[in-house]
């Protein structure tokens, strides 16, 4: 299995909007961080889906190596 790459060791805070989706990236390659843009075409990896539930700040996962899924785990501070 392909390790993703580390765009930054800290996560994202990123007001997200109620019912809204959004696509993380999974490889650490996108230009948009922390959101897909892509660049994961022809590897292994795929943007993952979160959708809001509500409208509030969440913290998308920066060093692509948390447990939770899009969101931050606290992963990167053992890193």
């Amino acid at each position: 299995m392909a390790t993703p790459e580390m765009p930054q060791k800290a996560p994202y805070p990123v007001a997200v909007e109620a019912g809204k989706s959004y696509w993380w990236c999974a490889c650490g390659k996108s230009a948009s961080q922390p959101f897909c843009d892509g660049s994961h075409k022809g590897s292994e990896f795929a943007p993952t889906k979160y959708t809001a539930e509500e409208s509030k700040t969440v913290y998308f996962c920066g060093c692509k190596q948390s447990k939770n899924g899009a969101l931050c785990d606290a992963t990167h501070r053992n890193l």
